[in-house]
């Protein structure tokens, strides 16, 4: 139990920062919904291709956006952790009476809340721009959970960067390097059967592929049950292992703090 309260106030005190920096939660916000409208413009025409498999690309677009502007805010969090080593908060968490991993655990909770407020906010702007989909609200609730199942190892993977490497610079060229080559080898733009044959193989093993079809096939309504809940395992998996490595990360920190 002083593990769970330890995190839930750890991840109060987070979201009380960014409550705290209005302008940081509109851009936060501003670039997916951007992203939603610009491309669901600029290549709506693509669902006339032999084979793309949708009708609406604005319907195949929003849940590969989720995924998306998921990905860029976890792989940011890093960040936050770096701002907390300089400033030597980190440290003060230390000497304090606080469960070690309600450190990590309590960054994460805020981080999910975050994805699952801004799903829901650009699954709303994708139904509002001609998305349809015959899930319900199974379907609602299993995108909001590959987000986070996204997320969460995502978010794991920047704080052990962070701990590892504590420059920001350094953190800023790793999620650069990482980010947009899992973002663009995904189905997040493209229907898998239309992407480069090399492409193919390497988005059966990405994260994110996981993640936006699990939530394109449960939002469709008429989906395998079982191609959800292998990509949701799989994620569940990413996650535990990103844990164990953020754990060891946070333990080599503390030896060496």
């Amino acid at each position: 139990m002083r593990l769970v309260r330890h995190s839930f106030f750890m991840m109060v005190r987070l979201s009380r920062q960014l409550l705290r920096q209005p302008w940081s939660i509109a851009f936060t916000l501003i670039q997916p919904i951007i992203w939603l409208g610009l491309y669901g413009q600029l290549f709506k025409r693509v669902v006339e291709l032999p084979g793309f498999g949708a009708a609406s690309y604005i319907g195949f677009l929003t849940p590969g956006i989720v995924a998306m502007s998921t990905l860029f805010a976890s792989g940011w969090i890093g960040i936050g952790v770096i701002q907390d080593l300089d400033r030597g908060v980190m440290d003060r968490f230390l000497i304090s009476p606080i469960q070690r991993p309600a450190i990590v655990l309590g960054r994460l909770l805020s981080l999910s809340m975050v994805i699952v407020i801004q799903s829901l906010i650009l699954f709303g702007l994708g139904a509002c721009l001609g998305a349809r989909y015959s899930g319900g609200i199974g379907g609602v609730a299993i995108l909001l959970v590959s987000a986070v199942l996204l997320g969460t190892p995502i978010g794991a993977l920047s704080i052990a960067m962070a701990l590892v490497l504590r420059k920001e610079e350094s953190i800023i060229g790793a999620v650069n390097f990482i980010l947009l080559p899992l973002t663009f080898t995904s189905t997040v733009f493209m229907a898998q059967n239309l992407m480069p044959e090399w492409m193919r193989p390497v988005a059966r093993f990405n994260p994110v592929n996981w993640s936006v079809e699990a939530a394109r096939h449960a939002l469709q309504g008429d989906a395998n049950a079982v191609v959800i809940v292998v990509r949701l395992a799989a994620l569940g998996a990413f996650a535990a292992l990103s844990a164990w490595i953020a754990t060891q990360a946070f333990r080599a920190y503390q030896h060496s703090a």
